[in-house]
């Protein structure tokens, strides 16, 4: 092989190994297109303010301190029929 056929297949190697690069590289390109409108899509589920995660776990939280009130109204009146209760039962 003369230096010339030597030169032009190193030539048509590098040809073939940048050809794969580019390859690599718009397939690397479309993944990360894909991970960006899937990290949107998440952070559009969490952060909305209507419907994301963090309005529902605002919602729970009020229904769980309003439920928590209420509770505590409705036991305290059990307690005080109790003691009423007795009261008459023992004192009268």
């Amino acid at each position: 092989m003369s230096e010339e056929d030597v030169k032009m297949t190193d030539i048509v190697e590098i040809d073939g190994k940048l050809d794969r690069l580019a390859d690599s590289l718009d397939v690397l390109s479309q993944c990360q297109f894909r991970m960006t409108e899937d990290i949107s899509k998440i952070k559009e589920a969490v952060y909305n303010p209507d419907q994301g995660l963090y309005a529902r776990l605002r919602a729970i939280e009020q229904w769980k301190d309003q439920t928590s009130k209420v509770v505590w109204v409705i036991m305290t009146s059990v307690i005080g029929l109790a003691v009423a209760t007795i009261w008459q039962t023992f004192f009268k």
